[in-house]
């Protein structure tokens, strides 16, 4: 059995690792006609709306095969004929896509049609409004409004448009994605999507760093986010981008493990359709997430304010940007930033999601944040926010990560932990700052570096160089400075000199020479006398 199941895992990763080979070949080959950033709002589109389509299919095909008729497809009914369907689809997969306008279908008559950008555009319109006056409309609608197939992104005349988009969807169909639409396929392509995700965001510099978050912190966040759990009630992130850290709950605790769905709020639009197509793309259902648009600290959604307190919450903020704060006096009596008695800086928001989550935190749950390092330490409004935070207890641990980890950024970022039911008045310092591997151009947390702070993390023990368990008392002494550096003693790496073999060492040095020198002016003296 064991070998057999090591069997199943190697084929898994042999084709995980043969698809994202071919996605790098495909991104390879499309690249130069559009630039990189631009483009990918096309290429994460045209997959999506190639797994939105088989994956339709496959549920309508595997009903009418338990029915009894095996030969069905889909893909072969008429239009008219699948209008009978689609109410009973809308209301089980949030939206409809008629025969005719599968991606399978657009595939095969691409080349040949003078109108492509037209039709695509039709179809992604009707796809949208399928889900009109359905529950799932919300998770719909204008989840296409990026992909604008008549933009001069794609070329400055209709046939160059066009002769574009056969080059993408001739490669998207070109991808195998294993024919079936099981869960393990389903992981496959999430999978990948994150991968063709992640590889934008290294491309994109600054720009990808605030929509994706590195698989690897992302594990180690929902991880620390769950100690002690095997399911959760509720998950949140406050700034999700494009949804990579909800999604890892699903990834280490399964979807169904998280019983009553996956809440976030992002700003950017184009981010923000890309979670929700994220979401799609996981086989979450649109009756499992509830994403929203908008500005979290000055507009939070209002449906999430009935769904709070959530029991776990991870975020990976904006670092110090710009936000209303005092400007906005409605904000200080705003029942998330009231309790600290001041507003984080209208500079720096760092704090103002720290009081965010911690306003929305279960009281059994936990918070895992992405803090820039300088929240720790500076001074004026922030200050007097940790100082609440340490007053009440509410910081858990301090993490400080290796530098170089993220996209857009070669800054040592810091993880702050949160929690509303702690009882030992201490906060756990942990160093990671050594815990990486360098590959490529960028640090990683590998599985060993990850389980090693993990179980830190868990223990909440000292541990030379690397944690350090410090009363919230000394931290009150030491100014509420939250920086790792004050509190866990650094590894000394200078070599250890022994003093007294040194000064021997010289002293032999010098006499050799001495005699050296005494030898050299015997030779210049015969030299001069001959």
């Amino acid at each position: 059995m064991a070998n057999h199941n090591g069997e199943i895992i190697n084929r898994r990763e042999a084709e995980r690792q043969a698809l994202y080979a071919a996605i790098w070949r495909m991104a390879n080959d499309l690249r130069g006609s559009v630039n990189g950033w631009a483009f990918q709002k096309y290429v994460l589109g045209f997959l999506f709306y190639r797994f939105i389509s088989e994956n339709l299919s496959a549920y309508i095909n595997e009903h009418q095969h338990k029915a009894g008729d095996k030969d069905f497809d889909y893909a072969r009914v008429s239009d008219k004929k699948a209008q009978t369907v689609k109410d009973f689809i809308v209301s089980t997969k949030g939206f409809f896509i008629l025969p005719s306008e599968l991606f399978e279908s657009v595939h095969q008559n691409a080349e040949h049609n003078t109108k492509l950008n037209e039709t695509i555009e039709n179809i992604f319109r009707n796809i949208e409004n399928s889900a009109v006056g359905n529950e799932a409309d919300r998770d719909i609608h204008g989840l296409f409004d990026d992909i604008d197939t008549n933009s001069s992104i794609l070329g400055q005349t209709v046939t160059i448009r066009n002769e574009r988009l056969v080059k993408i969807i001739n490669a998207i169909a070109g991808l195998d994605l294993g024919g079936k639409h099981d869960d393990e396929t389903t992981e496959l392509l999430g999978d990948a999507y994150e991968f063709l995700i992640g590889m934008y965001a290294a491309n994109a510099g600054q720009v990808g760093g605030e929509f994706f978050t590195p698989q690897e912190v992302s594990e180690l966040l929902v991880k620390i986010s769950i100690v002690g759990k095997k399911s959760v009630n509720k998950v949140y992130d406050p700034a999700c981008g494009s949804g990579s850290l909800l999604l890892k709950f699903a990834k280490v605790l399964g979807r169904a493990n998280v019983r009553n769905g996956f809440f976030g709020q992002e700003v950017n639009i184009t981010t923000y359709n890309l979670c929700r197509m994220n979401m799609f793309l996981h086989d979450i259902g649109y009756d499992k997430f509830d994403i929203h648009l908008g500005d979290t600290l000055t507009s939070p959604c209002d449906e999430h304010k009935g769904e709070e307190p959530f029991e776990a919450i991870v975020t990976n903020p904006p670092y110090s940007i710009h936000w209303a704060g005092d400007s906005n006096p409605l904000l200080i009596n705003d029942p998330r930033f009231s309790p600290a008695g001041v507003l984080a800086p209208k500079s720096k928001a760092d704090l103002a999601f720290v009081m965010h989550c911690l306003s929305w935190l279960a009281t059994d749950g936990t918070a895992a944040i992405v803090e820039f390092p300088g929240v720790l330490y500076r001074g004026g409004a922030e200050q007097k926010i940790r100082q609440y935070l340490i007053y009440n207890d509410y910081i858990d641990t301090i993490i400080q990560l290796p530098p170089n980890l993220f996209f857009g950024t070669s800054i040592a970022t810091c993880i702050m932990v949160l929690k509303k039911n702690k009882s030992d008045n201490s906060v756990l310092f942990i160093n990671a700052s050594e815990e990486f591997e360098h590959i490529g151009n960028k640090n990683k947390l590998t599985a060993d570096n990850q389980e090693k702070i993990l179980q830190a993390f868990i223990n909440r023990k000292d541990s030379k160089h690397f944690a350090k368990l410090v009363k919230n008392s000394t931290i009150k002494a030491n100014e509420y400075n939250l920086a790792v550096s004050s509190y866990v003693e650094q590894k000394d790496t200078r070599e250890v000199v022994d003093i007294v073999s040194l000064n021997k060492r010289i002293s032999q040095i010098v006499a050799r020479q001495s005699t050296l020198r005494k030898e050299i002016d015997a030779i210049i003296r015969d030299l001069e006398h001959s």
